[in-house]
């Protein structure tokens, strides 16, 4: 088989072409699909950044066959969001509304949607799964090709290959790329998302003593919200896992990862929840006097990518919101921002066993302050709200100096 990749000359006499363009239906094209031809000659070719191909110079009078392929990455683009819609669709309540969607919900490739498609992309969401077990990642119509009906795509033979018989004249042979498990059609990051607001995965911080067991429960308001998704990371150096205790959520809506310190978690649901239900317990044991539970637990999106979404369409930040009960140690604290990464608005909460005066600043790397926020606070919790259009994008700092003590942390800032 031969890359064909620079053959973009005009036909020789006496041959053909075949050529065409890979697009999502949107419209956007797709790079890096293999593109492979069959027949009287065989050869591949990586569509370009337009999402384009071309096999140039093919002798006439012979049959050939195109056939795209890509199976990488099964993640781009799949989000707890997806599960979502699938479900509203399950439920006859936002039905899809196009047969390419209908077919990217089809997780399992069985010619239907059912919950067996929540389960398979559930598992590839939360990294349990490196690919779907029946299905590629991606998959490609003939652009030409008219469904008979399109709210059931499966009813007759969906064609993914182009053939040619007997070339002639140049043919123009186009796909429809159709990214499984997409429905929302996000993998190509066409769509910028920005959050508003953040949802708050409440923790009781607590002091940790080597050797001991805590229960740590995580509670949330769900009432306004329709899904979330994220990836929990715990210190392996300071705590070990022993367990998860289901609440809200349950064993399929996690996937666990002890030795390299990540929980990933998606919900997606309906119902009545109260304000503060507890989603799930973790339990911990401390390897050493490790200070208190701010410092061991963070979320983060290295495996599953944290936001949340609320019933009424808007995405939302993911962080831990540390409240001071059960706080065995006696020393102030400053806590992550929430959100973090932000773009909006992100709250610096920090606890004082003493009022007094507290000064926050923030600065950047080379430690040139950009904000000075001083005030006279009351003991316990307080929190500082800040605005990225009011600071510089990347990554910056922020010292809380109160009386002897004095802790800094960092955060990231996005426009």
């Amino acid at each position: 088989m031969t890359v064909d990749n620079a053959s973009q000359c005009p036909p020789k006499d006496g041959s053909s072409a075949i050529a065409g363009a890979i697009r999502t239906e949107t419209k956007i094209d797709v790079e890096g699909v293999e593109v492979n031809l069959s027949g009287k000659r065989a050869m591949s070719y990586l569509t370009t950044g337009g999402g384009q191909y071309a096999f140039n110079n093919l002798e006439t009078g012979y049959d050939y066959t195109v056939t795209p392929q890509l199976d990488r990455n099964p993640m781009n683009g799949v989000s707890t969001m997806d599960l979502v819609m699938i479900v509203r669709h399950i439920l006859g309540q936002t039905p899809l509304n196009s047969p390419y969607k209908l077919i990217a919900a089809d997780i399992n490739n069985s010619r239907t949607i059912t919950t067996m498609d929540l389960v398979q992309l559930r598992r590839v969401i939360l990294g349990v799964d490196a690919k779907f077990p029946s299905n590629t990642s991606w998959r490609f119509l003939d652009a030409s090709f008219k469904f008979a009906d399109p709210t059931n795509p499966w009813k007759s033979t969906i064609p993914e290959v182009v053939s040619v018989n007997d070339l002639g004249s140049p043919v123009a042979a186009d796909f429809v790329a159709i990214k499984i498990g997409d429905v929302n059609v996000s993998a190509l990051g066409t769509n910028t998302v920005r959050t508003n607001g953040a949802f708050r995965l409440n923790v009781k911080d607590m002091g940790l003593k080597a050797g001991t067991e805590v229960r740590v429960p995580v509670s949330a308001d769900l009432g306004t919200m329709e899904g979330y998704q994220f990836t929990l990371g715990f210190d392996r150096a300071l705590v070990d896992l022993v367990d998860i205790e289901y609440g809200v959520m349950q064993a399929e809506h996690f996937g666990v990862f002890a030795k390299e310190g990540l929980i990933t978690a998606s919900w997606n649901g309906k119902g009545a929840h109260a304000e503060g239900d507890v989603l799930f317990t973790l339990v911990l044991k401390a390897k050493s006097d490790a200070g208190s539970l701010s410092e061991v637990l963070n979320v983060n999106s290295r495996v599953t990518v944290s936001e949340a979404y609320t019933k009424s369409g808007d995405y939302q930040a993911v962080g831990l919101a540390f409240g001071t009960q059960g706080l065995q140690s006696s020393t102030p604290m400053l806590y992550q921002n929430i959100p973090n990464p932000f773009a909006g608005e992100t709250v610096i909460g920090f606890h004082l066993v003493r009022g007094g005066e507290a000064v926050l600043t923030v600065s950047d790397v080379q430690g040139r302050v950009l904000r000075v926020i001083r005030g006279d606070y009351g003991s316990g919790y307080q929190q500082v709200r800040l605005r990225s259009d009011e600071l510089p994008s990347g990554v910056l700092q922020y010292t809380l100096t109160s009386g002897d003590f004095t802790a800094t942390r960092r955060m990231v800032v996005g426009k």
